[in-house]
């Protein structure tokens, strides 16, 4: 799996890499090491979510705004 710098990976990109980090560190088969660098870097990726989330967040709450008053309306997934 290649690594990169969280912050030139995109949103998906990075919890796929936190998904297989945690597979990897849940099977029991890291060494110490390996198991602390995984950890690391799930630190490192859950921040990256987490800060392209907030911002994402932000986005939607200017887009929904109304003239000068706040709205902030909840997200509802479309219906199939």
């Amino acid at each position: 799996m290649a690594e990169h710098n969280a912050e030139t990976i995109d949103f998906e990109q990075a919890l796929k890499e936190l998904e297989g980090l945690v597979e990897r560190m849940e099977t029991g088969e890291l060494s110490l090491e390996d198991s602390l660098k995984a950890f690391e870097r799930g630190i490192e990726l859950t921040r990256h979510c987490q800060t392209a989330l907030k911002t994402a967040e932000q986005k939607v709450e200017i887009l929904t705004r109304e003239g000068n008053e706040d709205r902030v309306e909840p997200f509802e997934p479309e219906s199939e």
